[in-house]
């Protein structure tokens, strides 16, 4: 598996650029958007990926974070939806946006993904809405600080099904105290 590329941009097109690492040229797919965040040519990006094999050929599929291919990869567990769909609902979505329409069950909004009518989001939703709510609790007990996170949040009385409530809503890369901020934050805006 190749998870994680770092090399010179030696080309980029509207939906794949091309990463020279090491003289080799890998071209990886990716959304407008995450090109968009990348270096630009002749500097050094690094891209996560996530390596797709079937029968026909092997394609590389990039993201500017981790969680993003996350993301894609439990996007790809859902009835109906293969790479390029999934890449083109985070093209459409931002990953917070995308968790949200799912959340929220608006299967309106996930039609305006190319390649999704209304019977195709209604199984989506239907099969991703359980498995996003796992990855935001993994996300959060993943974290160096996530045994701090939620023993402070219990200290103060929350409940664990409230705390994976804000997950969503936390910097996971944020030091301790500031996750604990901004969960009481988002906590405070849902009034308990």
């Amino acid at each position: 598996m190749i998870a994680m590329l770092s090399g010179i941009v030696a080309a980029l097109k509207m939906d794949r650029l091309v990463l020279d690492v090491g003289g080799v040229g890998y071209e990886v797919s990716m959304t407008p958007k995450a090109l968009a965040a990348l270096a630009p040519i002749g500097e050094t990006g690094v891209v996560y990926t996530h390596l797709h094999v079937r029968e026909d050929g092997m394609n590389l599929y990039g993201f500017a974070t981790e969680s993003d291919r996350d993301l894609f990869r439990v996007l790809l567990g859902a009835s109906g939806v293969g790479p390029k769909v999934a890449l083109a609902m985070l093209g459409v979505f931002s990953s917070d946006a995308l968790r949200k329409v799912v959340a929220s069950e608006d299967v309106k909004a996930l039609t305006q993904v190319p390649g999704i009518g209304m019977r195709g989001a209604q199984k989506i939703v239907l099969d991703l809405k359980p498995k996003l709510a796992d990855l935001e609790a993994e996300v959060v007990e993943g974290a160096a600080t996530a045994s701090q996170f939620m023993d402070a949040l219990s200290a103060l009385g929350y409940t664990p099904a409230e705390i994976r409530g804000v997950v969503s809503d936390v910097d996971s890369a944020a030091p301790v105290t500031e996750q604990i901020r901004q969960a009481l934050k988002a906590l405070g805006r849902r009034g308990r």
